[in-house]
Parts: C-alpha cells; structure tokens; sequence
C-alpha cells in the first residue's frame, strides 16, 4: 500500500512527558481563541489517556482556564470504550473528572458516546450527534489523538483495515486485545478536521513512532499512518524518548 499524498505533520520535541502535556494545553488554548474569534464556536474531540489527562488539569486551572472561551466551547469525543459513564475505563469519566465539572462549560455543550449502549447503536447515535451539530460532513476544529504502543490511534487497532466503512462518520470496533467494544470517529471525520494533535511520549512509542513518519505506508499494520488531514494541519507533539529513532527532526 502506498500513499503518495501523506501529510507528515509538524513535529514537536520537549524533554518529557510533562511538557508534551503543557503544550497540548497550550495548544487547545490557542484553537479555541481562533476559533471563537473567527466562528464564534470551538469544536474538540477528547482523547483518552495520561497525557492528556495532565493536560486536562492545567486546562482546568488558571490561566488556561480563563483563555478559553468555555460558552462557544463544544465537546465531542474521539473514541470511548463500551462502558458506563462512570466507569474508571470511560474515557468521559476522566474527562469529566478533570476538566469538564471544573470549568464553566454548559453541560448541553458536552457530547459524550453512550457506551453503556448496544455499541453499533451508540455509533449510530453519535454520528447523527455529529451531524446535527456541525453538518452533513463535519469539520471540528480540533481532534486529539493519542498513538499506542502498536500504533493504534482513537479505537482504529492494528489488523483490522483503517478504511473499513469509509463512508460512515462513527464505528463500533471490537477490540480483540482488550476484549471490549469501542466506538471511534472514523478516519473521514478525523481527517476533515482543521486541526488534529498527536500527543506521544515514552520510549515504548519510540519504534511505533519512527515507523509511523518514516517507513513504508501500511495502515493495516500502524493505523496511526491513516491520519492525514485533508485541507488541516496536523500537529505532533512527543518527547525525547518517544522521539529517540527519528532519523528526520
């Protein structure tokens, strides 16, 4: 497989893990204010994860608190397990413990996948969510990805094609490797965005990280590779370690 058109993204080195979390706060700050003053709406998709959950809690305190315009504010979510709200695994729950009660956001502004639902279901509902809110095809303004260490990214996992369903806007996705159902914004609605942020950091990424940017296209095996904004800009922020086998910085 090969992709002559891939968009590599920008990338971005800090010195731990830490500091990817501030400028990923930075950088959510810095969306909203441009989208508020240019449309009057902030669009973001959630991720899971410890990175983000550090960026979280600094978006909750000031001063990033108080930068971001939390009224025009509209929350979605990349992907979310098939679980409860209030269950520790809920993608939701962390950010609802985190950012979302601490922060003056309308709560009819916050969009959460219901995985306490039949999975197929729930994706259904979600992209109908979607497009109610932003239009027969969406265009958030941000969607913050995580890449595990096998190259997965949202719930888009290794083995299973990228592209299946490539029209649809929302997935349920069987995760074999944890067991579960999970319900993930497709490759269409990822890639439509105008601003999509990677957050990496660790050395176990470091292989998966070099392999992403720099070896042969092949989504089957690094799904993270099918994340290629359309007309956006996409934005990678990772540590030292993560950044360790880069030959290209």
């Amino acid at each position: 497989m090969h992709n002559v058109t891939r968009n590599p993204g920008e990338i971005h080195i800090y010195r731990d893990a830490s500091a990817v979390s501030r400028a990923l706060a930075d950088i959510f700050v810095e969306i909203s204010q441009t989208a508020s003053a240019d449309r009057g709406r902030f669009s973001v998709a959630l991720s899971g994860g410890n990175t983000p959950r550090a960026a979280y809690e600094l978006l909750a305190e000031s001063p990033a608190c108080d930068d971001v315009c939390w009224s025009d504010t509209y929350v979605y979510f990349g992907d979310e397990r098939c679980v409860p709200p209030d269950d520790s695994q809920s993608n939701y729950h962390m950010a609802q413990e985190t950012l979302l009660s601490k922060v003056p956001l309308p709560p009819k502004n916050v969009h959460r996948m219901r995985g306490e639902v039949d999975p197929k279901q729930a994706a259904e509902e979600y992209a109908r969510v979607l497009v109610d809110d932003l239009g027969p095809t969406p265009q958030l303004d941000l969607v913050m990805l995580g890449m595990g260490p096998d190259g997965h990214t949202a719930s888009l996992f290794p083995g299973n094609n990228p592209e299946t369903d490539s029209d649809k806007l929302v997935r349920a996705v069987y995760a074999e490797t944890q067991q579960m159902w999970r319900i993930t914004l497709t490759p269409k609605v990822i890639n439509a965005a105008r601003n999509v942020v990677f957050a990496a950091e660790g050395a176990t990424k470091a292989g998966t990280l070099a392999a992403v940017r720099e070896g042969p296209y092949n989504p089957l095996q690094y799904p993270s590779q099918i994340v290629s904004p359309t007309n956006g800009r996409l934005i990678w922020l990772v540590d030292e370690s993560a950044a360790g086998q880069l030959s290209k910085i």
